[in-house]
């Protein structure tokens, strides 16, 4: 007895027998939960850090900075990984080309931020870190301040393009 599984509207998988297709259930299970740690993260440490920088204390700054690091490489990375595991996993076993237009949009978007992030976000990040290992005092400086603002400014640039992404996974559209 076969029993047919739908993964998307008009797409049906195949299964054996009664046992659905678990691997496909947990592979979507680990996308989704990389889609909530990266949004998260990208989210929550954005609005953490303004306050952090408001707060303009070294010591509030630096143990912030530390922060942004700890969590990138706990929930930014890991979240990306099982965004692409569990994404091109799913895309292997419902035969969907790479190509389809939602599909491929939100490969687009998904690059585009991991390229901010990668080559703008990161070296100030890296930046700030040292800057924030040599604060001295009750100033943190003017290009400690500046780097912030930029960081800011991309940070908010960076989240469009996943918010865009998952728009299109969810919506599925034309």
């Amino acid at each position: 007895m076969t029993e047919r599984v739908s993964a998307n509207p008009g797409r049906e998988l195949h299964t054996v027998g009664t046992t659905r297709l678990m691997n496909y259930d947990i592979a979507k299970f680990l996308h989704i939960t990389g889609v909530a740690m990266l949004m998260g993260n990208i989210t929550v440490t954005a609005i953490w850090k303004f306050y952090a920088d408001r707060d303009g204390r070294p010591s509030v700054l630096a143990f912030a900075q530390k922060l942004v690091t700890y969590t990138d490489w706990s929930m930014t990375v890991w979240g990306v990984v099982l965004i692409m595991g569990g994404g091109y996993y799913m895309v292997l076993k419902t035969g969907m080309p790479l190509t389809q237009g939602w599909l491929l949009w939100s490969q687009i978007h998904f690059v585009l931020a991991g390229l901010i992030w990668l080559f703008l976000i990161v070296p100030i990040q890296i930046k700030q870190a040292r800057l924030a290992r040599g604060f001295a005092g009750s100033d943190v400086g003017d290009e400690y301040r500046a780097l912030s603002r930029r960081w800011l400014t991309w940070g908010l640039i960076s989240t469009v393009p996943p918010v865009v992404a998952t728009w299109l996974m969810v919506a599925k559209p034309a």
